[in-house]
């Protein structure tokens, strides 16, 4: 099947239908889906019925798995609506609990409109870089402050330009990219090669409404 083909035959809609409950935000349940570079006729495949997995504690956590294929193509993540409003405007961080495999991740913020943060979008995505490793679990708080305005691989050039609002973030997301938040090529000790799997455990998200978040990255 050739690339224009599968782009035909993505169903992005059909991936928003099959959403899946697991965690929360602020109290708010999230409800992911998938999107992955077969919108753009790539290969890679997040497995969509792994996405919400009991632990050996007996509950409930968001699992980010599946496969990576760098011929056409070279992401996968998976994205969640957050409430009407957005975030709050007190929010400083995000703090998340993990468990990784040693890949470098990146955590989405952006409007939740289908075409934000694409090559022709007006309105970028917000991304940051998540490094992960196959230790055990791992909690860090993400300042808000060090979110990169990102089109598609490509970081803007002129950042200047741009300001996260909080209020205005609707869309909360993980992704497995060959770039990384700034555009730089992820190397391959923290991304891969060819076809290989992935997997990204996520204990919990929740914003950080203090100083904390950035005092955590000083």
């Amino acid at each position: 099947m050739g690339q224009a083909m599968r782009m035909m035959k993505y169903d992005r809609a059909g991936n928003l239908a099959n959403s899946i409950d697991a965690l929360s935000f602020d109290g708010y349940p999230l409800n992911w889906h998938r999107l992955d570079d077969g919108v753009m006729g790539g290969k890679s495949e997040t497995l969509q019925d792994l996405l919400m997995t009991p632990t050996s504690e007996g509950e409930s956590m968001l699992r980010f798995s599946g496969t990576i294929n760098t011929e056409g193509g070279g992401f996968a993540s998976i994205r969640a609506p957050l409430s009407e409003t957005g975030l709050t405007k007190e929010t400083k961080a995000l703090r998340i609990k993990y468990r990784g495999d040693g890949r470098t991740y990146k955590v989405l913020l952006s409007n939740g409109n289908q075409s934000t943060g694409g090559p022709w979008s007006k309105n970028p995505s917000w991304q940051i870089d998540l490094p992960t490793s196959s230790n055990g679990v791992t909690s860090t708080s993400l300042p808000l402050s060090k979110f990169l305005p990102s089109f598609g691989a490509r970081a803007a050039s002129d950042t200047e330009n741009f300001t996260l609002i909080p209020s205005e973030m609707h869309e909360i997301g993980f992704m497995l990219s060959l770039k990384l938040s700034d555009g730089s090529d992820n190397p391959v000790s923290t991304f891969g090669e060819g076809i290989f799997d992935f997997c990204l455990d996520i204990d919990s998200v929740d914003p950080v409404t203090s100083k904390e978040g950035e005092q955590k990255e000083l």
